[in-house]
């Protein structure tokens, strides 16, 4: 569900959301490229005539190739040049399949972004946001430059930071509790009587920290509901992506003036100190990922 009031834009470039989505649908492709061509890919978009220019001389890209800007009308992007093999769209496919590849390739793409925010609004591309050459950059910029416009003037002065909600039952429990052993079969009456006991306790203490995760959770937005301009809830990130203690349950992100950074993050101090087995860790600042994109005509607010 995502909450905001910014403009819309249906044909406005995906923000790099993870590896399940890799490539701008808006991306160009060569269908057969050569093995030594290369083709332009973008990291970020921003306003002409920014530091942006300086920067980009002092910044690497990907497979270690330096940066650019390519500039038309009051927009300018950045970008180097890659291999066009290992960035198609079936060489992009492969590096999917690789793990280690594309934790490569998305940090070199984070970093760059992350360096190009720090000196100016810069509108993040999704991960392999790729076109044949600068020429379709340029050409990409003039088609969807008012677009571009609207977002920058609605993100500019404004920083991304995430709130994660976490359930810990053991945490709840106050210690890891042993894994029940089952009762053998000529054990006494009593000890399966026992055992269920210690069943029916863990599930309760499950249930009792998912529902105290969920309460927490659902006081966030209207704590700093004065303190961001938007908001949008992610799904709960799972397995290594998950950081923090216990399960996610709750994976939200804000767009935040930078004036009121200290403030968000004060608004949400010890919100769940004295609820046992659930945690609120605030990450960012961060480009704002989750703001480049306009919600799609059918979203919900």
């Amino acid at each position: 569900m995502t909450t905001d009031s910014r403009p819309t834009a249906a044909d406005a470039p995906p923000t790099p959301d993870g590896p399940d989505t890799p490539t701008d649908p808006g991306t160009t492709h060569p269908a057969t490229p050569h093995p030594a061509a290369t083709v332009s890919y973008v990291y970020a978009i921003s306003r002409a005539g920014s530091e942006l220019d300086a920067k980009a001389a002092h910044l690497t890209g990907l497979e270690g190739g330096p940066l650019r800007t390519v500039t038309c009308g009051e927009l300018t992007a950045l970008v180097s040049s890659v291999p066009a093999g290992a960035y198609s769209e079936e060489g992009m496919r492969a590096r999917l399949e690789d793990l280690s590849e594309l934790e490569a390739v998305a940090r070199t793409h984070h970093a760059v972004i992350e360096a190009a925010y720090a000196t100016t609004a810069a509108l993040p591309m999704r991960l392999a946001t790729v076109y044949l050459d600068d020429a379709r950059v340029r050409s990409m910029l003039h088609e969807r430059r008012t677009d571009f416009g609207d977002l920058l003037a609605w993100l500019d002065g404004h920083i991304e930071l995430g709130v994660k909600i976490y359930a810990d039952p053991r945490e709840a429990a106050g210690a890891p509790p042993a894994a029940p052993a089952p009762a053998p079969a000529s054990a006494p009456v009593g000890s399966g009587r026992a055992y269920l006991q210690q069943r029916r306790a863990q599930r309760r203490q499950h249930r009792d920290a998912y529902r105290a995760a969920g309460a927490v959770a659902g006081t966030v937005p209207d704590r700093v509901s004065a303190l961001a301009r938007a908001r949008v809830a992610h799904r709960p990130q799972q397995g290594e992506l998950a950081a923090g203690p216990g399960e996610n349950i709750s994976n939200e992100a804000y767009l935040v003036p930078v004036e009121r950074v200290a403030e968000f993050r004060q608004a949400l101090a010890g919100l769940a100190d004295d609820v046992p087995g659930v945690q609120v860790e605030i990450t960012g600042p961060w480009a704002p990922y989750s703001f480049a994109t306009p919600p799609t005509a059918d979203a919900g607010t």
